[in-house]
């Protein structure tokens, strides 16, 4: 539903962009890649939880670095308001 919009809104990429965009209350939407780690993706889905921001879940790293246009796999990314 909210895949389609990593291509075209404005989105920060990668683990440690996105916590910041988290921490500083910028996020719309938060993708998590399923096969991430859990201890690099528990901060980020518990502040998204804290300000019922909705949490994506897409099934690799990989298939979520591809949604957003990088050659890399990704664990977070994310919509930016």
């Amino acid at each position: 539903m909210y895949v389609h919009r990593l291509k075209t809104n404005s989105k920060v990429i990668g683990m440690k962009q996105t916590l910041k965009a988290l921490e500083n209350e910028e996020v719309e939407v938060l993708y998590v890649a399923k096969d991430a780690q859990d201890e690099v993706t528990t901060r980020h889905i518990e502040l998204a939880a804290s300000q019922q921001i909705p949490v994506v879940y897409i099934d690799t790293m990989e298939e979520l670095g591809s949604v957003c246009d990088v050659e890399v796999k990704t664990a977070t990314a994310a919509l930016i308001k």
